[in-house]
């Protein structure tokens, strides 16, 4: 990168952090933005958009299959249909004819012909659809580790279940209130009539804000703040509707695309527009991750890496608190918990975890906490070091034809090392007043 790109880049994500005003606050608010255009550029959030959307296509009719079976059990069929026309609606014209074709396919995949292997493959395609969500809200987050197996099936066919019985009830009281003595009498004043229209035009983005912020403060698998999940529930929800209404306009205005793709138009303006439902929902992800931890502006995705000094360090003092709090008889320590008491990223992190806990030093419970592998008392420290420095970044290993020379020297400096080690455990470490 250039240099005066750099130091661009330095002064408005770490130098704007102590700016006095008129400049500071502008630029603290600009750089979330620009965070957010730099890390779309790069093609990371772009490429998983796409794939997203290609996911969608594949599963959207036995996603609608498996909602539609909810809804009809509680008589809230219409409210399926409801959804999806505002969904397709920046596509103009085609929005009712895709709705309608939507229906159709639901309708036509009856319980009955669809027998036990089809239910099956139903509930896995939604569920794989979801886990695809979830590793993608992940990268964004910079989690390494996913739920495990029975985490990732109770919370998603928890979510499968509840998220349409509350779209419906929802949506019910919504019809309910409008047909309500007080929203006819505010119909029947010309000068109030207007409320009634907004909040009809208003509400399809109200229910999309809802969604995103469930969303962004569920499916990581992390603790999300609630405040940056709603910041970034809102922001996604204005930028839907904004995209929506521009697409649609370009829908309306590009006669030339109609007639060069003829009845292909259709696809191909559905799959843009699934794409960039996509595109927005992992910016509006991404800025809820830049909201609760600031620090990460500066370098968005770009990957990093300890040195092999620091991935001791780290070793040993993730070991040190795993070991410390066991020993009394707690385990509260997450990948995250670890990672900001250590003030380092979880993507940094992540490695030595999992080097640690491959080499039977750390095992991770169903509540993805951390416990030491072995009694505290049998975990040489002479083993954390001896791990973590054969730790290597996931890549081939190579073998290196070593020197004499340097290969004595390499004997004599482990030699060294290994003497203040000598028999000591975790156990000591651990009764070290600190």
């Amino acid at each position: 990168m250039l240099k005066w790109v750099e130091d661009l880049e330095d002064g408005l994500f770490t130098g704007s952090r102590s700016m006095a005003p008129p400049w500071g606050p502008v630029l603290r608010v600009v750089r979330y933005p620009i965070a957010l255009i730099r890390d779309w550029l790069h093609g990371e959030i772009s490429t998983r958009a796409m794939s997203l959307a290609y996911t969608t296509l594949l599963s959207i009719v036995p996603l609608m299959v498996f909602s539609f079976s909810i809804l009809k059990g509680l008589g809230a069929r219409g409210d399926l249909k409801f959804i999806l026309d505002q969904f397709f609606k920046p596509l103009g014209a085609a929005s009712a004819q895709l709705t309608e074709s939507a229906m159709q396919f639901v309708q036509n995949m009856r319980g009955g012909l669809l027998g036990t292997l089809g239910l099956a493959f139903l509930v896995y395609t939604v569920i794989t659809t979801i886990q695809k969500v979830e590793t993608s809200f992940n990268f964004l987050w910079h989690v390494d580790r996913p739920r495990n197996l029975a985490r990732r099936f109770t919370e998603y066919l928890s979510m499968m279940v509840l998220g349409p019985i509350l779209l419906a009830v929802a949506l019910g009281l919504l019809a309910s209130a409008q047909r309500s003595p007080f929203a006819q009498w505010l119909g029947a004043i010309p000068q109030l009539a207007w409320l009634l229209g907004g909040v009809g035009t208003v509400l399809p983005y109200v229910i999309v804000t809802i969604v995103f912020t469930f969303m962004y403060s569920f499916i990581p698998n992390t603790k999300v703040d609630i405040r940056a999940a709603l910041i970034g529930g809102i922001s996604s929800g204005i930028m839907w509707a904004l995209v929506g209404k521009a697409f649609t306009a370009f829908i309306v205005y590009s006669s030339s695309l109609v007639a060069v793709y003829t009845g292909f138009a259709i696809v191909l303006t559905t799959l843009i527009w699934v794409y960039l439902s996509w595109l927005i929902l992992l910016l509006g992800a991404q800025l809820a991750f830049y909201w609760q931890f600031p620090q990460y502006l500066r370098h968005g995705q770009t990957p990093f890496e300890l040195t092999a000094r620091d991935r001791e360090q780290v070793a040993i003092s993730v070991m040190y608190l795993i070991g410390r709090d066991y020993a009394v008889g707690t385990a509260s320590w997450t990948a995250h918990a670890l990672a900001a008491e250590l003030d380092i990223p979880t993507i940094a992190l992540a490695p030595v975890l999992h080097c640690l806990e491959e080499n039977g030093l750390i095992l991770a419970t169903e509540g993805e906490k951390f416990v030491p592998g072995r009694d505290i008392a049998a975990i040489q420290l002479a083993e954390i070091f001896r791990v973590v420095r054969a730790l290597h970044s996931g890549r081939l290993a190579i073998s290196i034809r070593g020197l004499k020379p340097g290969m004595a020297l390499l004997k004599e400096v482990e030699s060294a090392m290994a003497k203040p080690l000598q028999g000591r455990t975790l156990k000591d470490l651990v009764a070290v007043k600190t």
